[in-house]
């Protein structure tokens, strides 16, 4: 009898032990354990995202000491009552109904433009377009240099995997750290890895490449992959606790399903016996 008893008791403490098998280091957790020992002078270059093929951008010209000719290089298009759109071309716009019209980069890495016509555009920041398409028009085509404005309005992270929120995020700004991206995502779960988050990029001729990133490092802000490119795939992976929980809920029931069947049987034993 009391053989049958601790065979219960032992099958009960498996189940308990395998129902609170999901506790997690604490040193796992958090982020930039070891931050007062990182040096921060390679940290201190600025970021600037440069253009992909596929990537959507407004350029607006300004020259108010020449206005018609720097309106000349803007493309708009007019939205009627209904919501349609029709492109007008190069324009002398002043109603708020009209709005710019939006370049999407080919795959070759060229946009059509106003009267300057073909220009190759990948590869450069904002800053460097700017400056170039100014060049272009400067003093050709107007008497003082104009204000060149590059948006790009696309940049677009996805978040996948152990975070609260997955999902696709755009930064209005142009730039986005892997901070940033979990933030938007509401931070990793507790069961994901701090040390193992992948980042998965796409370069301008269509290369793919996956970089890893230890958040518990404080080095990770030294990494190519730490400033995110537009259109990259962060996936946070689930830890070990994690996996072998995810079939929990058919493994639990089976585990109880047994223990149920044990206990009822040394409770017949038991009464059948005394």
């Amino acid at each position: 009898m009391k053989k049958i008893l601790s065979v219960t008791a032992v099958m009960a403490a498996m189940v308990l032990a395998f129902s609170t098998s999901s506790c997690t280091s604490y040193k796992t957790v958090p982020y930039f354990m070891n931050s007062d020992s990182v040096s921060m002078i390679q940290a201190q270059t600025l970021f600037d995202a440069r253009l992909m093929p596929k990537d959507i951008i407004t350029i607006n010209v300004n020259c108010p000491e020449d206005a018609d000719v720097a309106r000349q290089f803007n493309l708009v298009v007019q939205s009627d009552r209904y919501g349609n759109n029709s492109s007008l071309g190069s324009q002398n716009i002043t109603s708020q109904s009209y709005a710019q019209v939006q370049y999407i980069i080919s795959n070759e890495g060229y946009i059509d433009f106003p009267i300057l016509g073909r220009l190759n555009v990948v590869g450069k920041t904002k800053n460097e377009l700017e400056d170039y398409i100014a060049g272009l028009i400067y003093p050709k085509y107007l008497k003082k240099r104009p204000v060149v404005t590059v948006m790009m309005a696309n940049f677009k992270v996805s978040v996948l995997g152990e975070v609260s929120r997955p999902g696709a995020f755009t930064a209005q700004n142009g730039k986005m750290n892997i901070l940033e991206a979990l933030a938007q995502a509401g931070d990793m779960t507790i069961w994901g890895q701090r040390d193992n988050v992948k980042v998965l990029r796409e370069d301008a001729n269509g290369n793919k490449t996956f970089g890893v990133l230890n958040l518990n490092d404080a080095n990770v802000i030294h990494s190519p992959y730490y400033q995110l490119q537009q259109n990259d795939v962060v996936y946070v992976t689930p830890n070990k606790v994690k996996a072998k929980n995810s079939g929990i809920g058919s493994e639990t029931s089976l585990w109880f399903t047994s223990v149920s069947i044990v206990i009822s049987m040394a409770s017949l034993l038991y009464n059948i016996l005394k």
